[in-house]
């Protein structure tokens, strides 16, 4: 990204302000929702839609989707998944800040980061729906409650995410 560009972006954020905001947002769905926030269930319930329109069958009799009926967009954490990725979207476009790259180091190939990107997104989504949540629901609702298995979580991704580093920071500084 040239210098042009960069100054004409809306600075951002003051993050003591962002997570102040972002508090006050998990407070309102817990006393409105009676639940907190999350994004993989939404996303599951996409997906189970997407596969309904192809094989409504095969949905209704399935062991994890069947039970969500025959209009499982009707849930809360649809709604949230659609009100995050459109308040990005309109954030992102208000500052400026849209840029279509693939972030990569020199020595990764186009294609391999690409490939990877999408490898560990579906490892990551197949873990949540596997662990029942995802690292929004783990960290904020979680950890908002003070839950132990919510904050063990946390310390075992950031400690896997410092061990994960060691192996790849080679690409990213060459």
């Amino acid at each position: 990204m040239n210098h042009t560009t960069q100054s004409k972006q809306a600075p951002y954020w003051n993050p003591y302000l962002a997570g102040l905001l972002l508090g006050a947002t998990l407070l309102a769905s817990f006393l409105v929702l009676g639940a907190g926030l999350g994004a993989s269930g939404g996303i599951a319930r996409v997906g189970a839609f997407v596969e309904a329109c192809a094989a409504p069958a095969h949905v209704a009799n399935s062991e994890y989707f069947g039970g969500w009926g025959s209009k499982p967009l009707t849930y809360y954490l649809v709604l949230m998944l659609a009100g995050t990725f459109l308040g990005g979207l309109f954030s992102a476009l208000l500052a400026n800040r849209i840029n279509v790259t693939l972030e990569r180091g020199a020595s990764c190939s186009r294609g391999r980061r690409a490939v990877m990107a999408l490898a560990g997104g579906v490892v990551a989504g197949f873990a949540s729906r596997l662990a029942q949540g995802c690292t929004s629901g783990q960290a904020l609702s979680g950890g908002a409650l003070l839950l132990t298995g919510s904050l063990v979580f946390m310390i075992c991704v950031f400690a896997g995410g410092y061990a994960a580093a060691w192996f790849v920071r080679r690409q990213w500084h060459d």
